[in-house]
């Protein structure tokens, strides 16, 4: 899957970029015609430590899946974005052979 990838307000390392790689990759085992990925990391200013905003979205043929999530690190909200992201692409699976 193509991926692509920003981070504002800071530079994202190689090892970051290819661990959210990694995982969105595994979505394409839920759902085989995930075409493509947009994934915004962002420093928040909120207080506390889920200061770490990882939003992704995700294109299947006829709609756009979205999930955004806060963390304290960014693998940690990658990681529960991508679960999100897996539970949308079931269901959108489970729909399209009910039709």
């Amino acid at each position: 899957m193509k991926v692509q990838m920003q981070s504002v307000h800071f530079d994202a390392d190689q090892k970051l970029l290819d661990f959210i790689q990694k995982r969105l990759d595994k979505l394409e085992t839920f759902y085989d015609r995930v075409t493509e990925g947009e994934v915004i990391m962002r420093l928040n200013n909120k207080d506390g430590i889920a200061n770490k905003t990882v939003e992704i979205k995700v294109l299947v043929p006829g709609t756009m899946l979205f999930a955004q999530e806060d963390a304290g690190t960014f693998e940690a909200a990658t990681d529960a974005a991508a679960d999100s992201l897996k539970r949308q692409i079931t269901k959108y699976k489970e729909k399209l052979l009910s039709h």
